[in-house]
């Protein structure tokens, strides 16, 4: 059994639960995940399963996409909804299209992002929110990141909702690179509109290539299991590495990869270095090579099927 899955991952659960859980369904040890969603986020989780655990370098998980709530009127002390509300700030009854643009405009492309306090980054081999739960702040260095896209969702037209306590929800689109915190981006967001935010809610929509159309509940899978039946939400690698190039081995040459050596392609004009998936003739992928452009060979990295 192996292969990626996408679990819509439901709030209060640590992106590690959904790991056990699922290690304890498909009764498989070799679980793991290509990036961690807060607790209080839903959506896409990219699970690696089997064999594909040894893959994750070359998945392409690195764009994320988002649908969130920011919050304006205060902070927190985490940068979201379940943190200690800080001290408010006073609220315009309104902004205008204009002025949320330019607030948005300048947090587009490339920025440097300091990641929160309350976060699994660590500093000296300690998690930060392990300092944060004791009361200590430390200084972080701030993270290249970049935001493809961040756009307002008017519902019915409405550009921000008056929550009629003196704060405002403003629902907004997140496309971004990997290592985005969304939460320091609505914080950010506020303070370009002189007022307190905070993240109210955060759906993860895409990881990579992967939409959460993809994606099944626990309870599915647990169903999918019971029927016999996972191979059919489960995505096998080749087509989680269609991004890479690929080639059709035979013969002798699986023989070779499947020994880790070398293979001849002189035929292919590949940039050197580059990763390629090695396929068998039925499809099944054997391997991920290294193309070394002087040679027109093949260097199997990370090995799936070995040959007896």
């Amino acid at each position: 059994m192996d292969g990626f899955l996408v679990i819509d991952k439901s709030a209060g659960m640590t992106s590690h639960d959904v790991v056990a859980k699922v290690r304890h369904i498909l009764h498989e040890r070799r679980i793991g995940h290509t990036g961690t969603l807060d607790p209080f986020a839903t959506g896409a989780l990219l699970l690696m399963v089997g064999k594909a655990t040894r893959l994750a370098q070359f998945v392409n998980s690195d764009d994320k996409e988002y649908l969130a709530v920011i919050r304006l009127g205060y902070s927190t002390d985490t940068g979201d909804r379940t943190g200690t509300p800080l001290a408010s700030t006073p609220i315009k009854a309104a902004w205008t299209e204009d002025e949320v643009e330019a607030a948005m405009a300048g947090l587009r492309g490339f920025i440097d992002q300091v990641p929160p306090m309350y976060s699994a980054k660590k500093i000296q081999g300690t998690r930060l929110y392990e300092l944060a739960r004791r009361g200590a702040e430390v200084e972080r260095q701030p993270v290249r990141i970049c935001i493809h896209e961040f756009t307002a969702i008017n519902p019915g037209g409405q550009l921000m909702k008056d929550n009629g306590d003196g704060t405002f929800d403003f629902e907004v689109r997140v496309v971004c690179s990997s290592g985005t915190y969304v939460r320091t981006l609505a914080e950010d967001f506020g303070k370009r509109l002189y007022v307190g935010a905070h993240l109210a809610e955060l759906r993860r929509t895409r990881v990579g290539s992967f939409p959460i159309s993809q994606a099944i509940t626990l309870e599915e899978l647990k169903s999918r299991f019971a029927e016999e039946a996972v191979g059919t939400v489960l995505v096998p690698p080749k087509s989680a590495l269609s991004h890479l190039p690929f080639v059709h081995l035979s013969g002798d040459d699986v023989r070779k990869t499947g020994h880790g050596m070398e293979v001849q392609v002189a035929e292919k004009e590949w940039s050197d270095g580059v990763d390629v998936a090695m396929l068998d003739t039925k499809d099944v992928l054997l391997a991920i090579g290294r193309f070394d452009a002087n040679k027109k060979q093949l260097h199997p990295r990370v090995v799936l099927t070995q040959t007896e």
